[in-house]
């Protein structure tokens, strides 16, 4: 199959605006003979059409335009506010060479037979559309939320579901049949199907939406006749089978111009915080590039480019500080940049405004953004941690990190517009920084809890590594009292922060809605996310058995943990300190 797939993708597709081109190289053929033979050679060979691969990597770095013409009911429903042209301008001036605009259609269509999409939300779309191309950015235009919405009822009201899915990719092809390549079609977000009976049949679905997609757009004529377009997997996940299904899809279309796409928010338990995995450690990495090198496996090595249209964290968002530490977030973007060029994959950061701030043009995080923007062309060097905690109530010692170079040379540690001395202030001994107790002393100042000094880290390549000194004593917790609505413990956390939180009862099992581990997952179990409260869900309470004691260890950045202990009675839950 792969061979055979190779093979195929090896053929050039004719562009269908090929007649002049045509006509031209007819007069040059006839005209040979009254040229001499070395002007001939010296001759360049006529332009080739654009494929697929040059087309995915000309669309590399890309940005998602989350949360907008994909929320329902409109643009503006989930806190975005309208785009604009400044927007645009931004993320090009940013470095993005394309922007993924989800679209859910559904929500603005009429009835059966026409599905006719109000020529209103179609006027904002194209107007999108034009605005970025405007800017010189590629645009991947899909069908977004209608594949949970509608679609995935295709296997219990097939014929319903396809001549809907079928008007709504006509009408769509057809308003944008005339708009230049760099305008790309995606068939179906993230397809999924209810009531089937299992893989299979899930295969053959979503390879019959894609086949009827591939039809209408390059039936549509115009442009669209080679316009470059973009088939996901089932879930636009990355397991094998679902790799080797749309791979025989492609081969079955025998269309060059196509592209594959797949979503990655990382190894799970780590992007939502659950069953310990708050760090980006080694099973977080692995998962990411076996991830990855399974679409270069499949796709790439066989010349067929892949689109990450989609990639972030689950759990990250501006307003939800906490649930993934800030460096363990750096280390994380970092690799996935570097191991996703070295793959050849075209990546699309997933913002539905957590990332840049719609209405200010600012990015949140500043930082991270420029972490982002620098693994699409190289590595930075990173450490054990971002933290060096001093315990207030201890005398300062020496503190050690780790280096994780990356490749790059560690050059020296810099505080504000200060170069830190070698020697004095600290010592490096192969990838073992040290900071010396002394230049601790100086740095913690009048040792306030939280952070006193802010140090950066400085390599060869990339952008700095940031390290906070952060003074601090074991978070103190109170009893309290609440009811099926939760339980908000009072908490001093004199210059902590909570990492994750255990939960067993006192026969040994798991506490909490995931029982399958002891350590509870972040904003389902618990949150953190004020400097004077850990606050447990209606969800944990609710799952708490009757009268039967749990104790929770909270387990803080510092290394230091504190027990607490609860119990449900009826509708009342209580807490007391261990």
């Amino acid at each position: 199959m792969t061979r055979r797939l190779a093979d195929l993708l090896r053929r050039r597709h004719r562009p269908s605006r090929s007649l002049p081109r045509l006509a031209a190289l007819l007069l040059a053929i006839a005209l040979l003979p009254l040229v001499p033979a070395t002007a001939q050679a010296a001759d360049p060979p006529p332009p080739s059409a654009p494929s697929a691969r040059s087309a995915v990597a000309a669309m590399q770095p890309g940005w998602n335009l989350g949360n907008t013409y994909d929320a329902i009911p409109d643009e503006t429903s989930w806190g975005n506010p309208p785009v604009t042209r400044a927007l645009l301008k931004k993320v090009k001036s940013q470095g993005f060479r394309s922007i993924r605009l989800p679209v859910t259609w559904g929500v603005h269509q009429g009835a059966a037979p026409d599905h006719t999409i109000d020529p209103a939300w179609m006027a904002k779309v194209r107007q999108v559309v034009d605005l970025a191309l405007d800017e010189n950015l590629y645009v991947l235009l899909n069908m977004h939320h209608d594949s949970w919405m509608w679609v995935n009822s295709l296997s219990t009201d097939h014929d319903a579901v396809l001549a809907r899915y079928t008007a709504t990719w006509t009408q769509i092809a057809a308003e944008f049949r005339d708009k230049p390549s760099r305008l790309v079609f995606e068939s179906i977000n993230e397809p999924t199907f209810s009531g089937t009976s299992g893989d299979d049949e899930n295969y053959r679905l979503l390879a019959e939406l894609n086949t009827v997609f591939h039809r209408i757009v390059r039936e549509s004529g115009g442009r669209n006749a080679d316009r470059l377009l973009v088939l996901p997997t089932l879930y636009t996940n990355s397991e094998q089978g679902r790799l080797d299904a749309l791979a025989t899809e492609l081969a079955d279309l025998r269309d060059p111009m196509v592209a594959t796409t797949i979503h990655f928010y990382g190894w799970w338990p780590f992007s939502v915080n659950i069953a310990g995995y708050t760090r980006f450690d080694s099973t977080s990495q692995q998962d990411l590039t076996e991830q990855f090198d399974r679409v270069y496996n499949t796709f790439v090595a066989h010349g067929i480019p892949v689109i990450i249209g989609e990639y972030a964290l689950l759990a990250y968002d501006h307003n939800r500080p906490g649930i993934i530490e800030r460096g363990e977030q750096r280390k994380y973007f970092e690799f996935l940049g570097d191991y996703a060029r070295r793959r050849d994959l075209t990546t699309m950061l997933w913002d539905a405004g957590q990332f840049l701030n719609r209405d200010t043009l600012q990015w949140r995080d500043p930082e991270l953004f420029a972490q982002i923007r620098s693994s699409w062309t190289t590595r930075s060097g990173t450490a054990s941690s971002d933290l060096v905690f001093l315990a207030k109530s201890a005398a300062i010692t020496d503190q050690t990190l780790t280096l994780n170079p990356n490749g790059t040379d560690f050059q020296g540690l810099r505080h504000g517009s200060r170069n830190l001395l070698k020697g004095k202030d600290y010592t490096v001994s192969g990838n073992q920084l040290t900071l010396t107790s002394a230049a601790l002393t100086e740095l913690a100042g009048d040792r306030s809890y939280g952070v006193d000094a802010t140090l950066e880290a400085r390599f060869s390549r990339g952008v700095p590594w940031r390290i906070d000194v952060v003074t601090y004593d074991t978070p103190v917790l109170s009893d309290a009292s609440g009811d099926a609505g939760g339980l908000t413990v009072p908490t001093r956390f004199r210059g902590d922060m909570l990492a994750t939180m255990e939960a067993n009862y006192d026969d040994g099992g798991n506490a909490g809605p995931a029982d399958w581990t002891s350590y509870q997952q972040w904003d389902s179990a618990f949150s953190a996310y004020t400097g004077d409260s850990i606050k447990l869900t209606p969800d944990f309470v609710k799952s708490l058995r009757e009268d039967s004691r749990v104790t929770l260890t909270f387990h803080f950045w510092s290394g230091t943990s504190v027990t607490y202990h609860v119990t449900r009675t009826g509708s009342t839950v209580t807490g007391t300190t261990a």
